[in-house]
């Protein structure tokens, strides 16, 4: 039985079959799910639209969707319920009204959490990113931090992710650079462009978040609390447009714009719909965003990081 210092281990971890995926409809969330069908897992998407889109015939039978809104604590509750793994991959880039950081980050975040603990679950997975930092300026950045804070506190066992940059053939990294390098003549930068990166690709990350909810029906080693995960390249932000532009077969030119500008250019856009550009992004690209040597990667889940060239030449 549980107690008040929280819920007794749920013993093997060859008993997950059943693993729910919040934002499981989103970029990384269907990435995801895919892995975990594919392992013959009984996978529930919990999403706001409650879709859950196309499966192969081999996943027939296997995949459900319910209507979850991570704000709402009765909806997440019914959304865990029965389910022995979880992960948390909803993100927000832009608030709107209620949709807010604080309330889809942090509330949100620690309600999931919370959920997983009452419901005995046995392994929790929460997306984060690099450079989440509870005492950031930047309210996307500080609220990133103080969520992961709010879900160790509700669920001490959870293996909390911290990605780079993804990228992906249908993502809004590459395919938003390789849109500029092929129609405009000059390109601005991030400041001089020498901010590092060390970007991702998502099915990398998908992967590794699949490999943590299985970790333990062989005997492996139990998950980490923190995995930081890059791809095998480091690169400053001017390399990568060069390596775009290189695939491309076009030279804009490259022109630096100063960090002032494009927070001031971020804040403007932030009245559009749908933003080109987010404070969030402003604030990441004006330090490293690499993974630290000293925290478990890709590589630690035995997953070879794929290179960024592989993808823009499919891409192409």
């Amino acid at each position: 039985m549980p107690t008040d210092a929280g819920p007794i281990d749920p013993g093997p971890i060859a008993r997950i079959r059943k693993i729910t995926v919040f934002g499981g409809n989103g970029f990384l969330g269907r990435r995801i799910v895919e892995r975990l069908l594919e392992r013959g897992l009984q996978v529930r998407i919990a999403s706001r639209s409650a879709a859950a889109g196309k499966t192969t015939s081999a996943a027939a039978g296997k995949l459900s969707a319910i209507r979850a809104d991570v704000r709402d604590a009765a909806s997440v509750a019914a959304a865990v319920a029965g389910a022995e793994g979880v992960v948390n991959a909803v993100g927000l880039y832009v608030e709107r009204g209620a949709a807010t950081f604080q309330a889809i980050h942090v509330e949100g975040a620690a309600k999931v959490a919370t959920a997983c603990g009452r419901e005995g679950v046995a392994r929790l997975v929460h997306l984060s990113g690099l450079g989440a930092d509870a005492q950031a300026r930047s309210a996307y950045v500080r609220c990133r931090g103080e969520g992961e804070a709010a879900v160790r506190a509700a669920f001490p066992r959870v293996s909390v992710f911290r990605p780079s940059v993804m990228f992906a053939a249908d993502d809004a990294f590459l395919t938003t650079l390789l849109s500029l390098v092929r129609r405009l003549p000059a390109i601005p930068l991030f400041g001089s462009g020498d901010k590092r990166l060390q970007p991702v690709f998502a099915g990398d990350v998908a992967e590794a978040a699949a490999q943590v909810l299985t970790l333990g029906e062989a005997g492996e080693n139990a998950p980490a609390p923190l995995y930081a995960l890059g791809g095998p390249q480091i690169y400053s932000y001017r390399q990568i447009l060069e390596l775009v532009m290189d695939h491309a077969g076009r030279r804009p030119r490259l022109i630096p714009v100063p960090f002032a500008v494009w927070d001031a250019l971020a804040f403007a856009a932030g009245a559009l719909p749908a933003p080109p550009l987010t404070e969030g992004q402003v604030a990441l690209m004006k330090q490293d965003n690499i993974a630290p040597p000293d925290l478990p990667g890709l590589e630690s889940l035995g997953i070879r990081p794929t290179a960024i060239s592989g993808v823009l030449t499919r891409e192409l």
